[in-house]
């Protein structure tokens, strides 16, 4: 046989071979047609899967450069911070999850800021602000900046070790000066979010000739490249001293805010060990407080009881189940999720399924609770989300925000980004644990998400949009585990609504639920809105990404994605 045919003859072996262990996968899920427009991606050697497909083939180049999961999704925040600033930049919070292979062991970042040291309920009250929390674009408002911080303890801490920095953040620094064209639902967000961009000074920075980037108009940010380069040269330092600190202590005590120089030399990012619940199984691990992820998990540990698999997804029966299980956590979460440094929460109570045997009680399958409180476990958008698998199996949930889209709007001059408003979500009621205090993290909405089976990675998974964030980890762990939908499919099911996180907030439903289920949760109690939220409204339902891994017969490694249809996000793979 000549050599060209051995070569065509091996070459169609090793199609036959992986196209057999698709089918094997394939069959691992249920047929899902009907739950979306896309389909979901299949890789052996690494997805990236974000908002942005730029984003999403930068974390592909990282990973051909040698580059590892944590590498790549930094990579793919730092580009995003240029094509999608109107959710997401330096200038907010991240927070993330990392699965080791070799040691099969997961490592969770809190990478948010704290409070001005200046900043008191005291000083609130002379300023004269009222009310249950500070004004949500007030230079009040800006936390110290966590996100330049975790990006570059990421890297030392968990990337390969093959790429520095300025490899890492030259893509996102070339394209900052060479210009993107802007894609048509980010267009859309940012021009919603002109009227808060232009409160602030030096929205021209982010705008072209003062106007918001139109559907496939290429938007340039030579300012962010400047900062980003003296992250690269300087590290942390090059951030939180030095001429980007002076500029963002300037223009927030220009506005009246009171962040200093002093509060940004002082942040550091903290590890965090995972939180964790077992669901028929499965192991699903979020970041404790101040995040919120802890809501997911005992919304879970509720709905365990109740066979799901067994109900129609779309029925009244099902939607019911969730949307208390929520309304139950969340009660007890608006009040329990602080900073830990400054209230200790009951975490391994609260998770315990003892407590949720005992919370489970104020489910009635017929009607809904109306008189939810938070229970006494101690006595018994905008923001972007990514994430990246590699090769090796290693795999990284991560979360980046300004919180509420550009933030406060504040920009400081010539940095090229926005700062975020994470101080809006302190109670200013003393007694709360979320009590605005000085060098305090506030109540934080961003999740990464992280599932294991067996002790081996199954999904790594997370969706931006506040508080809409644990109700959809909560319905996509459901799709997948509970009905053996696809990721793709599991993650473009119509969603619900709790609004605003309120354990009594309306309920709010996606275009795909059937009106007469929606009825059907009116006459049992739920505050409905009725008629489902259609088209570009969809944004209100956050989106997501998520990659599972899978084995076929052979035990080979394969990965299966999936991207959000309600952003302008695609997978892309390697």
């Amino acid at each position: 046989m000549s050599m060209e045919k051995t070569s065509i003859w091996k070459t169609s072996k090793f199609l036959k071979a992986l196209f057999f262990s698709l089918y094997i996968l394939s069959k691992m899920f249920k047929e899902n047609d009907d739950y979306s427009s896309r389909s979901p991606l299949y890789a052996t050697n690494g997805v990236c899967s974000s908002s942005q497909p730029l984003a999403s083939q930068v974390g592909i180049d990282i990973l051909k450069r040698g580059g590892n999961a944590a590498d790549a999704a930094v990579a793919m925040a730092a580009v995003m911070n240029l094509t999608q600033p109107c959710s997401t930049g330096i200038g907010g919070d991240c927070f993330m999850i990392y699965y080791d292979a070799k040691t099969k062991e997961i490592h969770g970042m809190n990478g948010s800021g704290r409070a001005p040291e200046a900043l008191t309920l005291q000083l609130v009250k002379e300023k004269g602000i009222t009310g249950d929390c500070l004004p949500p674009y007030s230079a009040l408002t800006v936390t110290v900046p966590g996100a330049a911080a975790a990006w570059c303890d990421t890297i030392e801490k968990f990337g390969s070790g093959k790429l520095t920095m300025t490899d890492i953040l030259t893509p996102a620094i070339e394209y900052c000066e060479l210009g993107v064209p802007i894609q048509s639902k980010t267009s859309m967000w940012w021009e919603a979010s002109m009227d808060q961009l232009m409160t602030g000074p030096h929205s021209s920075e982010l705008l072209i000739n003062g106007q918001p980037p139109k559907p496939g108009q290429i938007f340039k940010n030579p300012n962010l490249a400047k900062t980003f380069k003296l992250l690269a040269s300087k590290g942390k330092d090059g951030f939180y001293k030095g001429e980007i600190a002076n500029e963002i202590v300037k223009v927030i005590k220009e506005l009246g805010g009171v962040l200093s120089l002093k509060d940004l030399e002082n942040h550091k990012t903290t590890f965090d060990k995972p939180i964790h619940i077992n669901y028929r199984g499965y192991d699903i691990f979020e970041i404790p407080p101040n995040g919120q992820g802890i809501t997911a998990l005992l919304a879970l540990n509720l709905l365990e009881e109740y066979k799901l698999s067994e109900m129609n997804p779309y029925s009244k029966e099902h939607l019911h189940l969730l949307i208390e299980s929520l309304r139950i956590s969340f009660s007890d979460t608006r009040y329990y999720v602080a900073d830990p440094a400054f209230y200790d929460a009951p975490l391994d109570k609260m998770l315990s399924k003892e407590y949720a045997r005992e919370r489970r009680k104020l489910v009635d399958k017929e009607k809904c609770n109306k008189n939810v409180e938070k229970g006494y476990p101690a006595n018994s958008s905008n923001t972007i989300y990514l994430t990246a698998v590699d090769r090796d199996g290693n795999a990284c949930s991560f979360i980046n925000s300004n919180y509420m889209s550009f933030g406060t709007g504040i920009i400081p001059k010539g940095c090229g980004f926005t700062l975020q408003n994470r101080g809006a979500n302190f109670s200013l009621d003393p007694s709360h644990p979320n009590s605005l205090q000085p060098n305090k993290r506030p109540y934080h909405t961003i999740i990464p998400g992280m599932i294991l089976k067996d002790g081996q990675l199954f999904a790594s998974f997370g969706s931006m949009g506040g508080f809409i964030q644990p109700q959809s980890h909560v319905q996509l762990i459901v799709n997948l585990i509970d009905h053996k939908m696809d990721p793709q499919a599991a993650i473009n099911f119509p969603k619900f609504m709790i609004s605003d996180g309120e354990s009594n907030g309306r309920i709010i439903f996606e275009d795909g639920h059937q009106e007469e289920n929606i009825k059907g949760l009116e006459k049992m109690g739920h505050n409905v809105q009725l008629g489902p939220v259609k088209g570009h409204d969809r944004r209100i339902f956050g989106n997501g990404q998520i990659i599972v891994q899978l084995t076929d017969e052979n035990q080979n490694r394969i990965y299966c994605s999936g991207t959000d249809n309600r952003c302008d996000g695609i997978s892309s793979i390697y």
